[in-house]
C-alpha cells in the first residue's frame, strides 16, 4: 500500500474522505490511463483507497464511506514457466540475491513483497518451514502462509544463510531489497524468455503444484487464500484430474481400438 500512497496523494491527499465522489475516480482512472498505467493497478490503487475509507468509517473519523468508482478488474494473465524456462532465468540470474529471490517465489508460491520482507528468524531449518508472515506485524497482510522447505529451497537457504550480512534473507551489500523488477526484466530477457515478472513466479507456482495433482485447498493454504473457491476458479483447470469424471459419463462405446491398431473398430449399423 506504500506504492499506492505514491499514485493517489497529488489527488486525493488533503481530501476529506466524505467528500469524494465518483467523479473523482473516474478522473483519477483517466489520468492514470493517460500516463499508461493498466486497469489492473488502477483497480488495486482505487481499490485500497477504499479500504481506507472503510476503515475510517469503522473507526469512526467519518461518518459514512464513499462509493468508490473502479474499472474492472482485468483478467488475469495465463502466464507461467516451463520448468526449462524457470531454469533457464536462474542461471541467467548474476547476483546471488536475484538467486535466492526466484527459489523463494518458486518454492514457496509467496508474493514478492512477503519475500522481500522475509527476514532469517521466520526460516525455521529445524522444522523445514518458512513462516511468510511476521508474528509482530499487526497489519492485515495479504496471501502470507507458513509453507514447508522443499530440498531444492532448503540447499539455496542453507547457501544464502552461509553469506548473510543481515537479518534479510533478500539482501545486497548490507541493505535489504527494495525491488526486484530490474533483475528478473534482465535475467529473464539474457534467458531469452519473454513476459516475465515477480507475479509470474507466484502464478507458476501454483501452475505446476496443480499440474502435480495437489488437493485445491492445499494450493490454497500455499497461497494464502481465505477461501478455496478463489484457488479452484483460477487453477483447477490445469489439474490432470479436472472434469474427468465428467467426461467419463459421457462414454458411450461407440468405438473401440482392436489390440495392436490405432484405429477404432466401427459398429455395424442396425
Amino acid at each position: 500500500m506504500r506504492h499506492t500512497w505514491k499514485a493517489l496523494a497529488e489527488r486525493f491527499g488533503s481530501r476529506d474522505g466524505e467528500s469524494i465522489t465518483r467523479e473523482d475516480c473516474r478522473e483519477h482512472t483517466k489520468a492514470r490511463r493517460s500516463a499508461r498505467i493498466s486497469d489492473g493497478t488502477i483497480h488495486t490503487e482505487l481499490g485500497h483507497l477504499r479500504t481506507v475509507l472503510k476503515w475510517a468509517e469503522a473507526n469512526r473519523l467519518i461518518d459514512r464511506a464513499p462509493a468508490i468508482e473502479r474499472p474492472v478488474k482485468p483478467d488475469p494473465k495465463d502466464r507461467h514457466l516451463t520448468r526449462l524456462e524457470a531454469q533457464a532465468i536462474l542461471a541467467a540470474a548474476k547476483t546471488p540475491h536475484l538467486k535466492i529471490a526466484i527459489h523463494l517465489m518458486l518454492g514457496t508460491a509467496a508474493r514478492v513483497t512477503a519475500i522481500l520482507e522475509l527476514t532469517w528468524d521466520r526460516v525455521d531449518f529445524e522444522r523445514k518451514l518458512i513462516h511468510l508472515r511476521d508474528p509482530s506485524d499487526k497489519v492485515a497482510r495479504k496471501g502470507r502462509a507458513i509453507v514447508p522447505i522443499n530440498g531444492t529451497l532448503m540447499a539455496a537457504l542453507q547457501e544464502a544463510k552461509a553469506g548473510a550480512m543481515t537479518e534479510y534473507v533478500v539482501e545486497w551489500g548490507g541493505s535489504p531489497i527494495k525491488s526486484l523488477k530490474r533483475g528478473i526484466a534482465t535475467a529473464a530477457r539474457e534467458a531469452g524468455v519473454p513476459d516475465v515478472s515477480a507475479h509470474v513466479f507466484r502464478h507458476t507456482a501454483s501452475v505446476w503444484m496443480a499440474e502435480a495433482g495437489v488437493p485445491m485447498e492445499e494450493i490454497s493454504q500455499y497461497l494464502g487464500h481465505s477461501n478455496v473457491d478463489v484457488t479452484r476458479k483460477v487453477y483447477a483447470r490445469y489439474s490432470p484430474n479436472h472434469l474427468r469424471k465428467a467426461a467419463s459419463a459421457l462414454e458411450f462405446g461407440l468405438c473401440e481400438v482392436p489390440a495392436g491398431t490405432s484405429e477404432p473398430r466401427k459398429h455395424p449399423k442396425t
